[in-house]
């Protein structure tokens, strides 16, 4: 009677335990497959934001001036002739377009999608444009810089340009991507020469000036130069995105970054 009884109540205790692992399994299942499916969406889903700048440095004239701002496109297509992403900027109506580097990817480079989609832009918008990293590896870069200036673009290689409205004025500067600079000029001195770059490009700090540039990890050498506004890409918001903590790990910041995605700001500068 009582050994049956305990080998009842062994088998019970085996059902539960088999049971709960069994829950566990599958609730390890879904977080993988909502993880997983949270990554492919990050990647490939064509989302709008809408940040407000406001700054008693900016001229009147351009009181609600509007930027669409691209980055890191690597000549990717979105619905054919990337007709979302050339819809969603036609609503936006901005006032310029800007892109700030990785237009065309150095790995599965696809000119045609990329020069094709700035020509459409460019009906919408002007367009002004800085390189990132992979246009400093893409052998067919010259081919790239033209197309994009024979389709009206502005190439900003370390140049700045004025926007004149009512007889009041914004600056632009483009910054080139550092690894245009040699390895032997740039290593362990990327700062300090950007630094140096941006004293002899602004010049006239009392006129608001708008900075495109590929790389957010360089935050406080924009802010040490009093940049109003800073427009970068890079990171790609995180390489992927982990929900509810954000970015793990983004390229020239590693770990955990700083400066993954959204609005940052020091003083007078937003980046």
């Amino acid at each position: 009677m009582y050994l049956h009884m305990d080998m009842q109540k062994s088998s019970m205790e085996t059902k539960k335990k088999i049971k709960a692992k069994t829950v566990i399994r599958i609730v390890l299942v879904m977080l993988a497959a909502v993880f997983c499916i949270s990554i492919v969406w990050g990647t490939r889903a064509v989302e709008l934001s809408n940040i407000t700048i406001i700054s008693n440095r900016l001229p009147a004239s351009f009181s609600g001036f509007k930027i669409a701002h691209i980055s890191d496109f690597h000549n990717t297509g979105f619905g054919k002739d990337n007709i979302k992403l050339n819809l969603m900027l036609e609503e936006a109506k901005p006032d310029i377009i800007v892109i700030t580097g990785d237009l065309a990817d150095s790995r599965h480079t696809d000119l045609d999608i990329a020069l094709s989609f700035a020509g459409r832009i460019m009906n919408i918008a002007p367009v002004y444009y800085v390189t990132g990293n992979h246009e400093s590896r893409l052998a067919e870069y010259n081919i790239l810089e033209k197309g994009l200036k024979d389709a009206g673009v502005i190439v900003l290689r370390d140049e700045r340009h004025e926007l004149k409205k009512n007889n009041e004025v914004i600056r632009l500067v483009g910054l080139d991507d550092p690894q245009f600079m040699p390895l032997s000029e740039r290593e362990g001195k990327i700062p300090y020469l950007i630094n140096s770059k941006l004293k002899k490009l602004i010049t006239d700090s009392s006129t608001f000036t708008v900075l495109l540039s590929h790389r957010p990890e360089l935050f406080e050498t924009y802010a040490a130069n009093d940049i109003d506004l800073v427009l970068c890409g890079h990171t790609h918001g995180g390489q992927f995105r982990i929900p509810f903590i954000g970015a793990p790990i983004v390229p020239d910041q590693g770990l955990f970054p700083e400066y993954d995605a959204g609005l940052f700001t020091d003083n007078n500068t937003n980046m």
